[in-house]
């Protein structure tokens, strides 16, 4: 079992303990966002950082002519 810390931008996304430790170049999904691992370091015998991009994520606009507010009789 290894502990597993993916990091983003070296900001932790999530922790884990996993049997398998993830390949570099492998696609992953986490919290609903796929990315994909770009390198891993071994801190200690059993911790490691995994260091993940994401892709990025594109919004939607909104149509300009539609109005949300209830409108007044």
């Amino acid at each position: 079992m290894f502990a597993i810390h993916f990091l983003e931008n070296n900001i932790a996304v999530l922790n884990q303990v996993l049997r398998r430790i993830p390949e570099v170049n492998e696609a992953i999904r986490i919290k609903g966002r796929n990315g994909k691992v770009l390198s891993i370091e071994q801190v200690s015998d059993s911790k490691y950082f995994v260091h993940v991009e994401f892709e990025k994520i594109v919004e939607k606009s909104k149509v300009p002519g539609k109005d949300d507010r209830k409108k007044r009789r």
